[in-house]
């Protein structure tokens, strides 16, 4: 008599396990094709760029945070997008080069003695605190990795500039000069155009503000009522909202003067127009940018995000920022991917040695001998006037400024 068989398991299912996608909202400054396809060649991900302009970006971070993946944005939108749950805390034990990343975005300040500068100086958003808040105490959690930043200012055309303006003593007053007349255009997003309108009006001596960083109700209607009155003399040619149009607007001859970034000054000068990015004698506007992960990110997606976050940090991507005018958290890992003269002139202040390429890595942007303007990297990053930031007031600015817009 034979013994019964014995059942066999059932056999598993296969399951192919494909690549990630990992879907990255953010903006022009940092979301280039160059980066997406050598992120996807080195980590073996599918990676999906969702491009929009800061306000654009911050509202669907707030609004829809299920749409992505990474959030990439700018550190002052911490304060919509931690206090509406749209992001979940990043653990620094995963942040491979956390060590690498300098003193800037964790303490304040790049050297000892520099100011903090007023406004939203990133070390005040970085740390996840026990109370689930966030602030400067350093703790196992941070909120957004930083990555690129860089000092702003206002750029205009030297072949239109006006008699009896010194390039030798750059103003932010410069924006509201009556000899630039018709000639002016800001940047139409509250929360940076109306710092840079600030920061012009002080120096002009039409309005003053007892905290930059943080305008009060009386300071912003003073500002607006004083921007409005020149809006209506015609002082204002533009409000852009992009870069492209920024660049277009001076390429035409539109615009002599502007608030400008760095990849709109890199176009400028792919188009041989005589631009010059001005190192204001009152200081600058700082920004510093990072990139957060979505609350909803788990499992293998998390661990993508993870490695897209290492990635960044890792010493390329810098270079690739280097070449359109930005600084990386880890400038000591990305200087071995740029050459030394490239190193010397986006880092050191040195005199370009040679002709050097653009973000693209082919064209020449920059001509042998040119210096950038402001100086070195700690000279630099050491002359902040105030942070990109969001105000006590930010509604009410907002509701004002668009009266100015609408005027």
């Amino acid at each position: 008599m034979h013994e019964a068989a014995s059942p066999k398991p059932l056999a598993m299912p296969y399951v192919q396990r494909g690549p990630v996608t990992l879907r990255v909202l953010g903006t022009s400054v940092t979301l280039l094709e160059i980066i997406r396809k050598r992120a996807r060649e080195d980590l073996g991900l599918r990676l999906t760029f969702e491009v929009l302009d800061g306000v654009a970006a911050q509202q669907a971070g707030v609004l829809t945070p299920d749409s992505f993946d990474i959030y990439d944005q700018w550190f002052h939108n911490v304060d919509f997008v931690w206090p509406a749950n749209a992001i979940q805390p990043i653990q620094v034990d995963r942040i491979k080069h956390w060590d690498m990343i300098n003193d800037l975005p964790k303490t304040g300040r790049l050297t000892p003695h520099a100011p903090l500068g007023a406004g939203s100086n990133p070390v005040k958003l970085l740390y996840v605190q026990p109370d689930g808040s966030y602030g400067s105490r350093p703790s196992g959690h941070i909120t957004m990795l930083p990555v690129s930043h860089n000092v702003d200012s206002f750029g205009y055309r030297t072949d239109m500039l006006p008699k009896g303006l010194d390039i030798n003593k750059e103003s932010w007053s410069w924006l509201l000069d009556k000899r630039w007349k018709g000639m002016v255009s800001l940047q139409n997003d509250s929360a940076i155009g109306a710092i840079d309108a600030a920061l012009a009006a002080k120096a002009a001596g039409l309005v003053e503000f007892d905290n930059l960083g943080n305008l009060s109700l009386a300071e912003i209607d003073s500002l607006i009522d004083c921007l409005i009155n020149l809006k209506r003399q015609q002082h204002f040619r533009a409000f852009w909202s992009n870069q492209d149009q920024a660049s277009s607007d001076m390429v035409r001859g539109r615009v002599g003067i502007e608030s400008l970034w760095s990849p709109a000054m890199t176009d400028l000068k792919k188009r041989n127009i005589k631009v010059h990015m001005a190192a204001p004698t009152e200081g600058y506007r700082a920004w510093y940018g990072g990139m957060s992960i979505s609350r909803h990110v788990k499992g293998r997606t998390l661990d993508a995000a993870y490695d897209y976050l290492n990635w960044w940090i890792s010493g390329w991507p810098g270079a690739v920022m280097a070449r359109q005018g930005y600084y990386i958290s880890t400038p000591e890992l990305t200087r071995p991917h740029l050459s030394a003269a490239e190193w010397d002139f986006w880092y050191g202040g040195k005199p370009a040695a040679k002709n050097l390429p653009g973000p693209d890595d082919t064209s020449d942007l920059i001509h042998r001998g040119e210096i950038r303007d402001g100086g070195d990297y700690q000279t630099r990053m050491s002359r902040i006037a105030v942070w990109n930031t969001v105000m006590d007031e930010h509604n009410y600015l907002v509701r004002r400024w668009n009266d100015f817009m609408s005027a």
